[in-house]
């Protein structure tokens, strides 16, 4: 009965305390919520504040305090230091290059080993004098061929004997061709420095500007493309624009290396596909622009002519034309596994053929 009554009377003034002093009681249990919780009203950057800005992609940046803090370990707590690591880890895969496989890996050509252990989906070696095929990996595939499509448009350019120091302008029509480019609107450079542009730095602008200034503009510029293909016996390969960013620009390894074979023939594609670097003044301000290839760059082999490509529908893709044991070889790389592993296949396919005895090599048949 005393419990019953203790009870009793501690409900009574509980009920009393709400009745008659809301407010207090309210005002409590607000306090309480804002120890466990941040204001509504907090702005949300400041939420975010502790996380390093992510970098652009392609383009190197200082590392912020945040990012040095957490990989000397000084200050910055645990949480800390997971939200610099999630904005600096890498791209998950086809993060950047889109979520459709290449079409080779649609194919169920990826993956497939050969006797090199290539990375590449396809791939062809070829005497370039005798046109012996030493090497060859899923060589009659059609598939697309991003920027090495460069190639075919500079000899498209040179057979129709256009004034190469002409002024050219990039437009409008130029700028829709690709997003991203160094190559404002307005920007004015020679059909040369165009077709170095071009092949050196596969500056997609430039390309689409050689094809535009072509007599009867890009539709008979691509039809020219796609004769030319005929006239070299490109049997397997269209051609839908000058720059290759389209998946319908496609051909079989055999159809490169009869087109790294032809364009060799131009002193001026082997020029400039090969030059290191090139500055140029662009809106009264020097831009250097890079080759693509980094074995041109690091002077690793004797090239005499390269092309690098890249779109999600391709893979990365590589061609060349390579002076390797006193033999002058003709390389076909397409849709390798990664940007650096289509240099690797290079490379395996120089050491594989200068550790050969010339006497031992047998052609396993003839470009045709």
């Amino acid at each position: 009965m005393r419990l019953r009554s203790r009870l009793g009377v501690a409900l009574l003034m509980t009920l009393f305390a709400v009745s008659y002093f809301p407010d207090s009681s309210i005002a409590q249990a607000s306090q309480n919520n804002q120890k466990q919780s941040p204001p509504k009203d907090k702005p949300k950057q400041n939420q975010s504040a502790n996380k390093a800005p992510a970098a652009k992609p392609g383009s190197a940046s200082k590392p912020s305090k945040t990012t040095k803090s957490a990989k000397t370990g000084n200050a910055g707590s645990t949480k800390k230091t997971k939200d610099v690591r999630v904005t600096v880890t890498r791209p998950a895969k086809n993060a950047t290059t889109g979520s459709r496989p290449s079409f080779a890996t649609a194919m169920g050509l990826r993956g497939q080993h050969d006797d090199l252990s290539l990375k590449s989906s396809a791939a062809m070696v070829v005497n370039q004098d005798t046109n012996d095929v030493l090497f060859e990996k899923n060589t009659g595939v059609s598939l697309p061929i991003a920027s090495i499509t460069k190639l075919m448009a500079a000899m498209v350019v040179l057979d129709a004997d256009l004034p190469m120091d002409e002024s050219i302008q990039i437009n409008a029509e130029d700028a829709r061709s690709y997003g991203k480019s160094r190559l404002a609107t307005g920007t004015s450079l020679t059909r040369r420095e165009a077709m170095v542009l071009s092949l050196m730095s596969s500056e997609n602008r430039a390309a689409y500007t050689l094809g535009r200034n072509y007599p009867g503009g890009v539709p008979a510029f691509v039809t020219a493309m796609n004769q030319k293909a005929r006239e070299l016996g490109m049997r397997n390969s269209h051609f839908a624009d000058p720059s290759g960013l389209s998946s319908e620009n496609v051909a079989s390894a055999d159809d490169l290396a009869k087109m790294v074979s032809a364009s060799y023939q131009y002193k001026a594609i082997r020029e400039y596909s090969t030059w290191p670097d090139l500055t140029m003044v662009i809106n009264n301000r020097p831009q250097t622009f890079m080759n693509t290839n980094r074995l041109v760059r690091s002077g690793d082999m004797d090239i005499g002519l390269q092309k690098t490509g890249f779109i999600s529908a391709a893979g990365k893709c590589l061609v060349m034309q390579a002076n390797i044991n006193g033999s002058p070889l003709l390389l076909v790389f397409l849709d390798s596994v990664g940007t650096q592993s289509r240099f690797a296949d290079a490379v395996r396919v120089k050491d594989w053929y200068q550790q050969m005895d010339p006497s031992e090599i047998r052609p396993l048949r003839r470009l045709m």
